[in-house]
C-alpha cells in the first residue's frame, strides 16, 4: 500500500507539473515531440503531458511599434526625415511562432523599408498635406508580408516630418507672398465693386443735379459737426477755368481800347529799347547849355 501511494503521489505530482495557465490576453502554441499541435490552447488552465509537450504562449494583444526615423529624398528633390507607428496584432498563433523567427522584429523592418520606399514616391506637399493616401498606401504594403506571417495590421501613421531650416524660410516666404496675394486681390475687389457703386451714383445725380447739391451740403454739415476751425469744400476746376478765360478775355481787350492821336498832333516815338505797347516812362530834364551862353557875353560887338 505504501508503494502505491507513492506511486499515485508521484503520479499526480507528474500531472501537476504538466498544467499551464493561459491569461486572457494569450493563446498557447503547444508543441508535441517538435510537432506544433493543430489546436491553440485557450485563456485559463491546460494540461500538457511533461517532458512530452512544450507550449509557448502569443500575446495577441495590440502591438504598438515605433518606426525610426527615415531619411529620404521626396519625388520633387527635398530632403526630408520621417518617423512613423504601426498598429498590429497576431491573428493566428501557429503561423506567428512557426513562420517566422521574430514577428516584431520582422515588422520593424518591413516597416522602415516600406516608409523610405513610400518617401521617395510622394511629393513635400503630400507628406504634409495628404497624409491619409500615405497611411494607406504604408498599409496595403505591410498587409502583404504581414498575412504570410498571421499578422494583421490595424493601422499605420506618420508622426512627423522634418524639414531643412532652408526649406522651412522658402515655405514661410511662399506662404507670406501668398498672404500678401490674396490681400490685394480683395483689395482691388473692394475697389472694382466701390468703383461701380460710385458710376451708379454719378448716374443718378447726372438725372438731377440737385442731387449733388445736397450730397455738397450734407459733406458740409459731416465736417462741421468735427468742430474744426477749418473747413475744406471742394471747389470745381471748371469754374477756375472760367475765371482764367475771362481775365485772359479782358487783357486782350486792353490795348485794342486805347484813344488814338488827334490829327495834326505830332507822334512820339518811342525810345530805342522799348517794346510796342510798353507805356513811356518820363524822360529827365536836361541841363542847359551853359557854353553858348557863355560865349555869346564874351564876344566883342562888330
Amino acid at each position: 500500500m505504501a508503494v502505491l501511494a507513492i506511486i499515485v503521489g508521484a503520479g499526480l505530482l507528474w500531472l501537476l507539473t504538466g498544467v499551464r495557465i493561459v491569461q486572457q490576453y494569450e493563446r498557447g502554441v503547444v508543441f508535441r515531440l517538435g510537432q506544433v499541435r493543430g489546436q491553440v490552447r485557450g485563456p485559463g488552465p491546460t494540461l500538457l503531458i511533461p517532458l512530452i509537450d512544450r507550449m509557448r504562449k502569443v500575446n495577441v494583444q495590440v502591438i504598438t511599434m515605433p518606426v525610426p526615423a527615415q531619411e529620404g529624398i521626396t519625388r520633387d528633390n527635398v530632403s526630408v526625415r520621417v518617423d512613423a507607428v504601426v498598429y498590429f496584432r497576431v491573428v493566428e498563433p501557429i503561423r506567428a511562432t512557426v513562420d517566422v523567427q521574430n514577428y516584431t522584429f520582422a515588422m520593424s523592418q518591413v516597416a522602415q523599408t516600406s516608409l523610405r520606399s513610400i518617401i521617395g514616391k510622394s511629393d513635400l506637399d503630400d507628406l504634409l498635406s495628404g497624409r491619409e493616401n500615405l497611411h494607406r498606401g504604408l498599409e496595403l504594403m505591410l498587409e502583404s508580408p504581414a498575412v504570410g506571417w498571421g499578422v494583421h495590421i490595424d493601422r499605420v501613421e506618420i508622426k512627423d516630418v522634418a524639414l531643412p531650416d532652408s526649406m522651412k524660410r522658402s515655405m514661410a516666404r511662399q506662404a507670406e507672398a501668398d498672404r500678401e496675394r490674396r490681400a490685394r486681390i480683395i483689395t482691388a475687389d473692394g475697389e472694382f465693386q466701390a468703383a461701380a457703386k460710385l458710376a451708379e451714383a454719378a448716374t443718378v445725380m447726372d438725372a438731377t443735379p440737385a442731387a449733388l447739391q445736397l450730397r455738397l451740403l450734407q459733406t458740409v454739415v459731416e465736417v462741421a459737426a468735427e468742430k474744426n476751425s477749418t473747413l475744406v469744400l471742394p471747389f470745381p476746376v471748371e469754374l477756375l477755368r472760367f475765371f482764367d478765360a475771362g481775365a485772359k478775355a479782358a487783357a486782350g481787350a486792353a490795348p485794342a481800347a486805347a484813344p488814338e492821336p488827334a490829327a495834326g498832333t505830332p507822334a512820339v516815338e518811342a525810345p530805342a529799347g522799348e517794346q510796342a505797347g510798353t507805356p513811356a516812362l518820363p524822360r529827365p530834364a536836361q541841363a542847359p547849355d551853359h557854353t553858348a551862353l557863355t560865349k555869346s557875353e564874351h564876344t566883342p560887338e562888330a
